[in-house]
């Protein structure tokens, strides 16, 4: 079973390994959504895969890490782009929530980035 659990912040951001001359090396802002998705098995008591208050609970630290922030400011996210937004919060959820299948991460509504661990 695969369940997803979405969550939304807001942050600014620019690319500082881009030609000066692209329009995202300046500083600029994102309304971003993260998707976060978890494969498992049922538990057949509860009828979850994970219950989403405990996914929240796990997420709550990495949201406030992110929200309202200037992401080039964020150990680790010095050039933050979805895809490495991506790595990052896999890298910090997986601990405490091993059944995270993948990360999606969207700038916009129509450009996203994908991350399962590989």
């Amino acid at each position: 079973m695969r369940i997803s659990q979405a969550f939304k912040f807001e942050a600014a951001h620019r690319l500082p390994n881009v030609p000066e001359t692209h329009r995202c090396r300046r500083l600029h802002g994102h309304s971003y959504r993260v998707e976060v998705q978890l494969d498992g098995p049922v538990d057949p008591h509860t009828g979850f895969v994970a219950d989403f208050f405990d996914i929240e609970k796990c997420f709550a630290d990495i949201l406030a890490a992110l929200d309202h922030h200037c992401l080039n400011e964020v150990k680790g996210l010095e050039n933050p782009t979805a895809e490495n937004i991506a790595v990052w919060i896999w890298d910090r959820l997986k601990p405490d929530l091993p059944q995270v299948s993948a990360v999606r991460v969207y700038e916009t509504a129509d450009c996203w980035a994908e991350y399962n661990g590989q």
